[in-house]
């Protein structure tokens, strides 16, 4: 993969567990990616316990989210994750199933962008309490690119949701 050095630019990642340690694999999954080139590591969110959305029978999440500067485009940084969840060996065995690790690139600056290989913002950020939650801890008044909303403006419309629950505080990303 060509690393381009371009302008740096704030991203945004949704991270998810539900096998093994779900707690060592959100570090780990953060250890890695502030091993790419170019990243620098903005702000984590708290850790939530989440019940499954969709998909198969599964045990419950561990959901976090965190900012990043980058200077990978975004279908870079969209690969090196991708890369980085192979290295995890995670399995893609069924739509929305378990999973050792799920990197998602939520938003990446005021970039929109719908190819077969990335969607931006992502499809789905503005219906999953999951990822809204924990980005509010970091974002709350992001504007997700063609909502023209905010996190916060978006949460606001909507009850509280107790299957997003508080596992523990954003200490879990001080990466020694």
């Amino acid at each position: 993969m060509k690393k381009e050095e371009g302008p740096i630019k704030l991203a945004y990642i949704g991270l998810g567990t539900n096998l093994g340690n779900r707690l060592i694999n959100l570090k780990r999954s953060l250890e890695l990616i502030l091993l790419l080139p170019g990243i620098h590591l903005e702000a984590c969110s708290n850790i939530y316990e989440t019940k499954p959305v969709g998909g198969p029978e599964q045990g419950p999440f561990l959901n976090a989210c965190i900012s990043v500067k980058s200077k990978l485009a975004p279908v870079e940084l969209l690969q090196a994750m991708l890369a980085i969840e192979h290295k995890m060996k995670r399995i893609r065995a069924a739509r929305w199933g378990p999973r050792i690790i799920d990197l998602d690139l939520l938003v990446y600056e005021k970039t929109t962008v719908n190819t077969p290989v990335l969607q931006l913002p992502h499809p789905r950020l503005k219906e999953r309490d999951f990822v809204l939650i924990p980005l509010s801890n970091i974002a709350p008044q992001l504007v997700i690119p063609g909502v023209n909303q905010t996190v916060e403006q978006i949460l606001s419309s909507r009850k509280e949701n107790p299957d997003v629950r508080l596992y523990c505080g954003q200490e879990w990303g001080m990466v020694p």
